[in-house]
């Protein structure tokens, strides 16, 4: 009988400095780091075109917008790289993550959906700041809405119209899907005879 190897657990500390120098972007659970595979271009577009709505918008205000390389402090033993967190930590806020995100984006892919709708949905809900959490597809025409309510009760929205509005109510911002979308090549459905 072989006795498993254990596996090394990083404290907090150790995968922030890490992190700092690492060329490869790591998202930390339990003292375990998880590398982050890179983007397709309809993903970068996606989160280029929300980050560049959201940027206008906000301006030189309290909460500023962040793409893909900023992390969000989720709880003592998470960090996640979000693709686009609107984040109202203030003066003094550290420079690697943010601890205040407001509204936070998410491009989901086929290999990434589960993970978006249902792990990270669940430790998002958990940060009292997040108003918001947004899933968009990358491979269709899908973007799932949750907004948090009164009682900390969650309301969910699906849109899947290029014409449809998303409103971004944590932010005050209001967007069309096409907006979203924009310079986004979908792939072609394959028929079936």
């Amino acid at each position: 009988m072989s006795v498993p190897k254990r596996l090394h657990r990083l404290s907090v500390d150790e995968y922030l400095d890490a992190e700092k120098d690492s060329p490869v972007r790591h998202e930390f659970i339990d003292g375990q780091i998880y590398a982050i595979a890179g983007a397709s271009d309809r993903h970068n577009r996606i989160a280029g075109n929300s980050y560049n709505r959201l940027d206008d918008h906000l301006g030189d205000g309290p909460c500023e917008p962040f793409i893909s390389d900023m992390k969000v402090w989720v709880s003592e033993t998470v960090f996640y790289y979000p693709d686009v967190v609107v984040a109202c930590d203030g003066p003094g806020a550290d420079s690697y993550y943010r601890k205040q995100p407001r509204l936070i984006v998410e491009v989901s892919s086929p290999s990434t959906e589960r993970i978006d709708r249902s792990e990270k949905l669940l430790a998002y809900k958990q940060v009292k700041s997040l108003k918001e959490y947004i899933i968009v597809f990358q491979d269709r025409i899908k973007i799932e809405v949750f907004r948090r309510g009164r009682g900390d009760r969650w309301n969910w929205q699906l849109l899947t119209e290029l014409d449809e509005e998303l409103r971004l109510e944590s932010v005050g911002l209001t967007l069309t899907v096409s907006q979203i979308y924009r310079r986004v090549k979908l792939p072609q459905r394959v028929r079936r005879r």
